[in-house]
């Protein structure tokens, strides 16, 4: 056998080793990660990245990369670019030079910091529907193939199978999660208007009752909103606006913003910033949400009386920003899963209002942008939490 032989030979080999793989996780980013390896490895080449496409809204977008930005998840890709004809059009396509191809969307490159030389692409395709592109650039020697496109095929249709079923699984149940949560709102409304349509019902009862199904009403509302806002995250279709700005105006709008509520329980919010902090890069908006949240927390598990400090630092590696309470403080048993869907601490679901969704979100928010966010509590004493943003 020659040597080119039995090198396609293992590389068809390492396609069904891969293939087997696939079926094997229902987490998506680890397996995005696994058939980026996959084709990056199998075509020989510099770098790989999954497109997903949204037929409802008709939207392309960057979901994964071998050497992405995190903040460029999300990034929508027009129609009219490489990825977007290969989608219209649901065959391969081979480019020897994409600087010669006037559908090459140059501001993936400098948002990646990387300069694209050639390019295969195939459609990721399941059930008849086009459910993204699979890109593979940069040929380690000479320029893409048949065999490339053969290979890179048929890792796209197991790849296109996996992802399809690992989103579904995924859709059904956060699905699933969420309308368990409406139930008890729901329970609430329902024996509420039964209570109301009673003849014996007095005023003041009256009143009380539908103050309750405002109460309800809104904490449906918020849960909604939550809602879409988490499953807008976890699917990757929210896009970053990366721009650079100073940390402390923003810490003080969240201060000036949560200010009010925090003097219903005269609780003191003390920002503790140093004045020659340098800007910060990220989404201002999205990282401004993950303080509010933050702060907001740390007023309601808060006692009377007590302190929230909000906090900010920059070391070589990273930027951080801590909140800290005086409150009770979580039992270790729960640290574990505050950042899961819908978790509410033991004995407080009836005593703070919340969805549980709040720290869900500000973990997506914060992996968003390349980082990580902890806890540290101790019962009788209070709780902190700090997320961590790369410095650039």
């Amino acid at each position: 056998m020659s040597d080119s032989n039995a090198k396609r030979l293992e590389r068809y080999k390492r396609l069904i080793e891969i293939s087997r793989d696939l079926a094997s996780t229902l987490d998506l980013d680890l397996l995005l990660n696994r058939i980026l390896v996959a084709a990056r490895d199998i075509a020989e080449a510099g770098a790989a990245s999954i497109l997903l496409y949204d037929s409802a809204a008709r939207q392309l977008y960057f979901q994964a990369a071998t050497n992405m930005d995190p903040m460029m998840r999300g990034l929508v890709v027009p129609m009219d670019s490489i990825a977007g004809w290969i989608v219209t059009n649901r065959q391969p396509l081979r480019i020897d030079d994409v600087h010669k191809d006037t559908r090459y969307f140059k501001n993936v490159a400098k948002t990646v910091s990387l300069d694209t030389k050639n390019i295969i692409g195939v459609p990721l395709i399941t059930k008849d529907k086009v459910i993204g592109v699979m890109e593979v650039l940069n040929k380690e020697q000479g320029e893409f193939n048949e065999i490339d496109e053969d290979l890179l095929s048929v890792l796209g249709a197991q790849a296109a199978i996996a992802i399809e079923n690992t989103r579904l699984f995924q859709q059904s149940d956060l699905i699933a999660e969420f309308v368990h949560e409406l139930r008890t709102p729901l329970a609430s409304l329902s024996t509420a208007t039964y209570l109301l349509l009673r003849p014996e019902i007095s005023r003041e009862q009256s009143d009380q009752i539908i103050a309750n199904i405002h109460s309800e009403t809104l904490r449906l509302s918020a849960l909604a909103s939550s809602f879409l806002d988490l499953a807008r995250l976890e699917s990757g279709r929210v896009h970053f606006q990366k721009s650079s700005f100073p940390v402390l105006p923003l810490l003080e709008e969240c201060k000036t913003v949560m200010q009010p509520k925090a003097d219903e329980t005269r609780v003191a919010i003390e920002l503790v910033v140093p004045s020659d902090l340098p800007s910060v890069e990220g989404d201002r908006d999205k990282l401004k949400q993950v303080v509010l949240n933050l702060i907001s927390n740390a007023i309601k598990y808060n006692r009377p009386d007590g302190k929230v400090t909000v906090s900010a630092a920059r070391d070589e590696k990273a930027w951080q920003v801590s909140v800290a309470d005086t409150g009770h403080g979580i039992p270790e048993e729960a640290i574990n899963n505050l950042f899961q869907k819908f978790y509410r601490v033991k004995g407080m679901e009836t005593k703070v209002a919340g969805t549980g969704l709040g720290l869900s979100i500000c973990k997506q928010i914060i992996v968003g942008h390349g980082g990580r966010i902890e806890v540290k509590s101790k019962l009788g004493e209070g709780t902190a939490f700090t997320f961590f943003i790369p410095s650039q």
